[in-house]
């Protein structure tokens, strides 16, 4: 995972300013997409990384929410446990965020003994407090799962004047869209068993909101103030209070939660609204054990808290009275950023039914994160929904990061790359008397006020008008460039010219810095070009904290320093790439990887020369293959990739991270493979398991054993984690597997030289749906396409 932190954890420091940032815990049971991240992750990690520039002591928590329904319930549809849903669903979580260039100092997770600790903890608290009171609910029961039906595990007929959904859920009919009480189900099922339950009584501890409500507003009245609250959350919370507190329920019928810690509820687990937010506090205890140094000094800490719009009350009205009842002094939210809606070209985003595009469906568009964190940005929805459409993608890259910041610095930085006669020769020039240039000091005017308007901003939490501000001195810088005419001046003025140019070199580098909050990866490879250290760390402020940035943009590079190799920042996105992304990514993830499957089937059925080995036919070996390779092609066709079964494994004699493999390819006798697989896979999860080999490799001896074959595996991009690509159960063994449009024979031996294997493996990785891809086209057997089990947007090899 990204992170900001050093090895030693932070803690506040006196006389700093110490900022401590959240933003909402994405829940477990289902992939990010991109309206969950600019709804919190990478709202918060804009600001977290401003705060750094501005020489903040500041520190963003965030992970995983995982106890509560929505993941007993994606249990029971994947067939495994919740903690096994967790597990998978947060290292997807930890891909999609360290691919968008999330900078936390700790991603962690609520399903930890330190969740459970706090948790209990708050909760005795308000229990000594008398902040909880019992009482009764009617609750639908399953006699014959012997259980409590919490509200998603009851499917109905909507009782709703006109609607009359056939599944509607226990919480709310998805057709008509009104929130509803599983009791009010017309012909209630459960959704496991699919009889019908019966209402029975069941005791729950609840938490007194009206009796905190006077505190509770003394605090929002304060802080909504102070901490400047974004119109739209001062809107939900003050709904909240027009309406009434009321009681509200923190315990559930539930087996995956936080155990409550009292005698007669302990069969029961809080309710996953009451301990989610108090993930905040366990997530930072596992990266600090003085956590409380964060969480508990109001008075050195200022809380800044991210979100979407619909957990708004949560955060304002449920977390904080939580924390005000136990009586301790917490350090409680100053301001709270919240986000409308991110719609999807003509509907919504939606991680239930799986439309829109998600996290790892944006890496799988090879589109560079830094372009899709731009757009994002630019397109929060901080005051009103608003829209992704590809089209707006397209016109945002193409004119404003391409055209318009991608096209100043090119054309500062290769002008000064020119040899002696042209330009400089990749040396900075010196700027004499730079001001008295009378368009240079005019220019540095503007700059400088626009400096000051991101700093004020951005202090605000106005991302998207931050994000504006920066772009405009890009503009700006174009409009300087053309009005000096410096093409002209190099020959007619070459002292001017020097004036004009060092100053431009300043306002890259002032680009670069202004921009890293919002894209970290072009301001890194703008540090490149400009061949400043590595290292080297962006700053807004001089030794005694002051604005400077931009004052003098003359003097920010030094005179003699030799610049890096230009390139372009940005790639054209053209006609025919946005109409296969938008072709690409329509219904939901569920059609998409339904409608590849079957296209995999209908195209492997009508190949006519796939060597199918069973027990009527043999297949030749490798060896003994005539087919010819064409040379001069490197095609995927030229690799002879098999659906084999793993018969017996053992560790290799002389190396302790290779296994020593047999592996039934069809073939007469079985492959010898070597494979550095020991850390990675259990070697009974080796045992009798159908996996995809490369037979065509030139045999080559590993540590003493030869392996005459490759089994093929996808790892995550810091290749901590690696799993088998999997043919379907049903593949026959010895098949060929092959990639739709690429029907060529396969080399005998691929030759080492030419080196086929390696110009080809770069284009084999895994997408979003965990489809086995070279390029755009599944790997495909006569019964379906492989697939790996949860790493989306790996890299195969």
């Amino acid at each position: 995972m990204s992170t900001a932190a050093a090895d030693a954890p932070k803690l506040p420091i006196p006389g700093k300013r110490n900022i401590l940032i959240t933003s909402a815990l994405p829940y477990v049971n289902n992939v990010p997409h991109l309206g969950n991240i600019i709804g919190c992750v990478l709202s918060a990690d804009v600001f977290a990384r401003y705060c750094r520039l501005r020489g903040y002591n500041a520190i963003y928590m965030c992970g995983t929410d995982e106890y509560g329904t929505a993941t007993e319930t994606k249990a029971l549809e994947e067939k495994c446990t919740p903690k096994e849903i967790c597990d998978k669903y947060h290292t997807i979580h930890k891909q999609v965020y360290d691919w968008f260039d999330i900078s936390f100092d700790h991603f962690g997770r609520t399903s930890t003994p330190q969740q459970t600790e706090v948790c209990q903890t708050i909760f005795q608290k308000l229990l000594d407090g008398k902040w909880l009171t019992e009482n009764t609910m009617h609750q639908l029961y399953c006699d014959t799962c012997t259980k409590f039906l919490a509200d998603r595990l009851v499917e109905g007929i909507c009782p709703t004047l006109g609607c009359g959904y056939e599944s509607a859920r226990g919480d709310q009919c998805e057709k008509c869209g009104k929130l509803l009480n599983p009791t009010d189900l017309k012909d209630p099922q459960c959704k496991v068993c699919h009889n019908p339950p019966r209402i029975r009584d069941t005791d729950h501890l609840f938490l007194e909101l009206p009796l905190l409500r006077e505190v509770l507003e003394k605090y929002i009245n304060k802080m909504s103030v102070a901490g400047g609250w974004s119109q739209n959350a001062i809107q939900a919370t003050n709904a909240w209070l027009k309406e009434g507190l009321k009681q509200r329920c923190i315990t559930r019928d539930l087996k995956w939660g936080v155990p409550v810690p009292h005698e007669k509820y302990k069969d029961k687990v809080f309710y996953v609204w009451f301990d989610a937010p108090i993930g905040y506090l366990s997530i930072t205890s596992c990266y600090t054990p003085e956590w409380e140094k964060w969480w508990k000094d109001p008075e050195n800490v200022e809380l800044y808290q991210f979100m979407g719009k619909d957990n708004v009350p949560f955060h304002t009205v449920m977390f904080p009275s939580t924390l005000l009842g136990t009586g301790q002094n917490w350090t409680l939210m100053k301001t709270i950023s919240v986000t409308e809606y991110l719609n999807y070209e003509a509907g919504k985003f939606s991680k239930s039914k799986g439309i829109g595009v998600f996290g790892n469906d944006a890496k799988d568009t090879k589109i560079p994160s830094e372009v899709w964190r731009y757009y994002l940005l630019t397109n929060r929805p901080e005051v009103s929904d608003t829209m992704f459409t590809w089209t707006d993608l397209q016109a945002k890259l193409n004119s404003e990061l391409l055209s318009n910041l991608g096209n100043f610095i090119n054309r500062v930085l290769s002008f000064m790359a020119k040899p002696q006669g042209q330009g400089y020769n990749s040396i900075v020039p010196d700027a004499p008397n730079a001001e008295s240039h009378l368009l240079t000091k005019s220019f540095a005017e503007k700059v400088s006020k626009y400096v000051e308007q991101y700093a004020d901003a951005m202090e605000k939490v106005k991302l998207k008008q931050g994000l504006k501000i920066a772009m405009s001195i890009s503009s700006e810088g174009n409009a300087y460039l053309q009005e000096s005419q410096f093409w002209k001046l190099y020959k007619e003025d070459p002292t001017s010219c020097s004036v004009v140019i060092k100053t431009s070199a300043g306002i890259v580098y002032i680009l670069a810095a202004l921009l890293e909050p919002f894209m970290p990866s072009f301001s890194a490879e703008v540090t490149k070009q400009l061949n400043l250290s590595p290292g080297a760390k962006f700053s807004l402020i001089n030794e005694k904290g002051e604005l400077i940035l931009g004052k003098q943009p003359w003097n920010i590079l030094p005179c003699g320093h030799k610049i890096g190799t230009p390139e372009p920042l940005f790639k054209e996105l053209k006609d025919e790439e946005i109409e296969f992304f938008r072709e690409k990514f329509a219904g939901s993830q569920a059609d998409r990887a339904l409608k590849a499957e079957t296209e995999a089937k209908i195209i492997a059925e009508r190949v006519k020369n796939i060597n199918v080995s069973d027990k009527k036919k043999k297949i030749k070996s490798t060896s003994e293959t005539k087919a010819k390779p064409v040379e001069n092609v490197i095609s995927v066709s030229r690799l002879d990739i098999r659906v084999g079964v793993i018969k017996k494994v053992q560790k290799h004699p002389d190396a302790d991270s290779l296994y020593v493999e047999e592996i039934d390819c069809g073939e007469d006798l079985p492959r010898t493979v070597v494979s550095g697989l020991v850390k990675y896979i259990p070697i009974e999860e080796m045992q009798n398991r159908k996996v995809c080999v490369l037979c065509n490799l030139k045999p080559a001896s590993m540590r003493g054993i030869k392996s005459h074959a490759m089994v093929l595996a996808a790892s995550n991009e810091d290749h901590t984690r690696v799993e088998l690509v999997e043919p379907p159960v049903d593949a026959p063994i010895g098949e060929r597997i092959i990639f739709p449009g690429f029907l060529g024979e396969p080399d005998g031996v691929l030759n080492p030289k030419k080196k086929v294997w390696e110009a080809i493996q770069p284009d084999l990785s895994t997408d979003g749906d965990l489809i086995a891809r070279y390029k755009d086209k599944p790997f495909t057997t006569s019964t379906g396409i492989c697939k790996v089990s949860s790493i989306g947007c790996g890299s195969i090899k």
